[in-house]
């Protein structure tokens, strides 16, 4: 028998290396990520700095990424940088970025299941915000959104916060995020939870109430990234959700 025979070793089969990153590598790239996407954002402020000639401080850095063309710009370059960061970690483990990200067009039911049910979420916060005396979009924001109109800043902005921002937070939490962690110990439910918490946080800008609406978005987000097995879905849902945001708020007053 080969097994006893020197001459014949047995063969030694070598475990296949998974093609996802499981629950410590999902977090640790997904911390990568982030600062990825921070360093894309704050680096064209940085640029605008320079170019002006301004002194290099935290001054100049504030001055300038109050501008709502400036701020524009800086979302939109967050894009290409968590772009590039989450195709290296997928490259390292050697899968398909489109798989590893489901980037797959969903059924057309289920884009329509997803938005009514996102369009009843947010009626349900707005009648919770009226009911309260609560304005339904932060101050802050809306003073930007009205300010970029004001100054022709509109068609930037709404390029940012309704395809860039989306899209990278997309890529990040129901992208990247859940399908490690789905594959991990903590399951889809898990997944869904963690991811949505991780989601929430990038938001620390709004008071607790935005951040509790937040958060029950993104657990819609994340059972409709798990029922379609899509990303491009919750990128879509996001991008819709923000865009009627940017539309009311900039145009219309509300």
């Amino acid at each position: 028998m080969d097994s006893v025979n020197p001459d014949h070793p047995p063969l030694r089969v070598t475990p296949a290396t998974p093609h996802v990153w499981m629950f410590w590598g999902t977090a640790l790239w997904g911390f990568l990520i982030f600062v990825a996407m921070f360093v894309g954002q704050i680096g064209a402020i940085v640029l605008l700095v320079a170019e002006r000639g301004l002194p290099m401080d935290l001054a100049s850095l504030q001055l300038v990424g109050r501008e709502p063309q400036a701020l524009a710009l800086s979302v939109t370059m967050g894009l290409p940088a968590t772009l590039a960061a989450v195709w290296l970690a997928i490259r390292i483990k050697k899968a398909s970025f489109v798989d590893y990200l489901a980037l797959r067009w969903p059924a057309w039911k289920q884009l329509a299941f997803g938005a009514v049910g996102l369009i009843l979420l947010v009626l349900i916060w707005e009648t919770m915000s009226r009911a309260l005396g609560r304005e339904a979009t932060p101050g802050f924001m809306a003073d930007l959104l009205k300010s970029g109109r004001d100054k022709g800043a509109a068609m930037v902005l709404l390029f940012a916060f309704s395809v860039a921002a989306p899209m990278s937070e997309e890529v990040l939490a129901r992208g990247f995020l859940y399908r490690g962690w789905s594959a991990s110990f903590l399951r889809v439910p898990g997944a869904i939870l963690l991811s949505s918490l991780v989601w929430t946080v990038v938001h620390l800008q709004y008071d607790m109430y935005f951040l509790a609406e937040v958060f029950t978005i993104g657990l819609w987000f994340g059972y409709m990234r798990y029922r379609a097995n899509s990303l491009w879905l919750t990128a879509v849902l996001h991008a819709l959700n923000n865009l009627t945001a940017v539309v009311l708020t900039m145009w219309l007053g509300v």
